[in-house]
């Protein structure tokens, strides 16, 4: 008997942000005086409380439980109706080892259960992690197009490709635009058709147009809330988080991910319910954003570039300058790096439709988004625009 055929080997494609690696070369020239804002990574402290409990819970001795000890979800759950003003049952609240590896393995983990169903559908300006869970799945990603006003145009996906749909991906506040979208909608659109709509809700404390939103607002039946302490109290070494919302869905990912041994460590599900349970230290978390926003984007405005607050989030989305004829993403983002030293991620990282824009984290210290201000500020329009051919006019 022959040996069966091997099919084609997965390969993954680069991972995004080694990509950015001329950029951090370019910026170095500024020597200690670069700041790299391409990643959104928390440069803020947690509260001391929440990392004095990471030392003394006891909780490394055994194994945690993988759906989440029951102060860790009872603690979700009480945060989840203080901010949002919806009562969510703690059964229904299951922990995540941060919400990437959760966004990475729900098609993967759905599927199994589905495997007539091949597609992922997600916002087509993007995280690249919804693309890639697809991928990881054997799925196809159908990536949906946003309306004028940033909200996904669910009206433009195929009735094919929703027929096809293992789930839906929804991003609000959204990475890397800062659009808020219509949850409701989204919701709605979702039990029409038969498709479970997760929603990446992980910026949801940093909503500047509005009050903070969650897609369990609009009842828990086929759709998933996801959460996040990377963002929300600066724990992103952490890996915490959590996911709830409709119980059936929420109990076959929690069932599934128990086989799989995707359990948050005990000491930081200690921590969690701590960091669940302060929303002071948030309050003061979402001024340095709004603050360093402004700055930043009074700044990029004096050099030339248009960048407007977003309606969420910690990032500017930035278009290339109207009269820079022929310049992409990549060319804009090389001119910062030449220009004032910071490193920016070209919009092409999250999806080829907006090539034209780069995405600027909010996440240095006040001093240091201080100093960069000030360079654009010297620097101005024209040196940003002889930067883009290689000049440096510091």
């Amino acid at each position: 008997m022959s040996a069966p055929t091997a099919g084609p080997r997965f390969t993954p494609p680069p991972y995004p942000y080694d990509r950015l690696a001329e950029l951090s070369r370019l910026a170095a020239v500024h020597g200690d005086d670069a700041v790299d804002l391409s990643i959104g990574t928390p440069c803020d402290p947690p509260p001391d409380a929440v990392v004095s409990v990471l030392g003394s819970s006891g909780a490394e001795r055994g194994y945690p439980t993988a759906t989440g000890s029951p102060a860790m979800r009872q603690a979700a759950a009480a945060w989840v109706e203080r901010r949002f003003e919806v009562a969510v049952d703690p059964a229904h609240v299951a922990a995540c080892v941060g919400t990437k590896e959760l966004v990475a393995t729900a098609a993967w983990l759905l599927r199994l259960g589905r495997p007539h169903l091949d597609t992922v559908l997600c916002p087509a300006v993007a995280y690249p992690t919804y693309a890639m869970g697809a991928q990881l799945a054997g799925c196809r990603v159908v990536g949906v197009p946003p309306a004028p006003d940033g909200s996904l145009d669910l009206a433009a996906v195929a009735a094919d490709d929703s027929r096809r749909a293992l789930l839906l991906w929804v991003n609000t506040p959204a990475n890397p635009t800062g659009a808020l979208d219509d949850l409701g909608a989204a919701a709605a659109w979702g039990r029409a058709r038969g498709v479970p709509v997760f929603s990446d809700e992980c910026y949801a404390e940093f909503t500047w147009t509005g009050p903070p939103r969650t897609i369990v607002a609009h009842g828990t039946d086929g759709v998933v809330a996801v959460h996040s302490l990377s963002k929300r109290s600066n724990l992103a070494g952490a890996r915490v988080g959590c996911y709830l919302g409709d119980p059936a869905l929420v109990a076959e990912l929690a069932e599934l991910r128990r086989h799989v041994g995707l359990m948050v460590p005990g000491p930081v599900q200690a921590a969690a319910v701590v960091a669940w349970d302060d929303d002071a230290h948030v309050d003061r978390q979402r001024e340095r954003y709004r603050r360093r926003l402004g700055r930043l984007a009074g700044a990029l405005a004096s050099a030339g570039v248009d960048a407007a607050m977003p309606g969420g989030g910690f990032y500017l989305w930035v278009p290339v300058p109207a009269d820079w004829e022929g310049a992409d993403g990549w060319d804009l983002a090389r001119a910062l790096a030449r220009g004032a030293g910071v490193v920016a991620s070209p919009g092409d990282l999250y999806g080829e439709p907006v090539a034209s824009h780069v995405r600027v984290a909010a996440v240095a210290p006040d001093e240091r988004i201080e100093a960069l201000a000030r360079r654009l500020e010297r620097l101005g329009a024209a040196g940003l625009a002889g930067a883009r051919h290689g000049g440096d006019d510091r």
